[in-house]
C-alpha cells in the first residue's frame, strides 16, 4: 500500500519562485498573519534611540533568544547594533502613538516619551506590555532586512495590558476578516 504524498522532504530543494510574487502580493498575502509591534530602544553617545518594528519573535529558551528584522535601510539600527545592549518594547494596545512616532525618520523620537531604565540602561517605554532586555548575539542576511538574534538578559510583564496588533495594513485590537 502506498502512502499519500505529504510534500517535498526535508531538504528538498523547492519549486523556483514565480514573477508573480511581488512586494505588494506578499505584503497582501501575509497581511493575513496578525502580528505585534515592538519598538528597539537603546542608549547611545548620543542619547536615546529607537526604532519600530513588526517582526519580532521568541527565538529559544536555552539559551534565552529573541529574533527580530530591521530594514537594512534602517539607520537608526546601525546605532543600536553599535551599542550592542538594547531593550525590546511590546506595545501595548494604546500605544499606536509611539509605533507612529517611533517608525519616522528625522525627528526627536523621544519628544514627550515617558521611560525608565532596563538593567543595561536601555529605555522601557511607560505603559508596555512586556520589555525584554537584550544582548546582541548574532546577525543574519534577510534580504531587505537583517534578522537580529538576541540574548534576552533581563525582562518583565504586565499581564493586564492588552498588546497593539497589526492585521492587514492596519491596527487592531481584534485581528478582522478580509474586506
Amino acid at each position: 500500500m502506498s502512502r499519500p504524498s505529504t510534500g517535498p522532504a526535508v531538504g528538498a530543494h523547492s519549486a523556483p519562485v514565480t514573477p508573480s510574487v511581488t512586494p505588494e502580493t506578499m505584503r497582501d498575502a501575509l497581511g493575513a498573519f496578525a502580528s505585534g509591534v515592538v519598538v528597539v530602544t537603546a542608549v547611545g553617545p548620543d542619547g536615546p534611540v529607537g526604532f519600530t518594528c513588526q517582526s519580532f519573535a521568541s527565538l529559544s529558551l536555552d539559551p534565552p533568544l529573541v529574533s527580530f528584522a530591521p530594514s537594512r535601510g534602517s539607520s537608526t539600527w546601525p546605532r543600536i547594533r553599535q551599542v550592542g545592549r538594547f531593550c525590546v518594547n511590546v506595545l501595548a494596545a494604546d500605544h499606536e502613538h509611539h509605533s507612529a512616532g517611533f517608525a519616522r525618520s528625522g525627528i526627536d523620537k523621544f519628544a514627550g516619551v515617558s521611560w525608565t531604565a532596563a538593567p543595561s540602561g536601555s529605555p522601557v517605554l511607560e505603559g508596555v506590555g512586556a520589555w525584554v532586555d537584550c544582548t546582541l548575539w548574532n546577525e543574519y542576511d534577510g534580504g531587505d532586512h537583517t534578522i537580529v538574534a538576541a540574548r534576552v538578559d533581563a525582562l518583565g510583564a504586565d499581564p493586564e495590558r492588552l498588546p497593539l496588533l497589526f492585521h492587514r495594513g492596519t491596527y487592531s485590537l481584534t485581528p478582522r476578516a478580509a474586506s
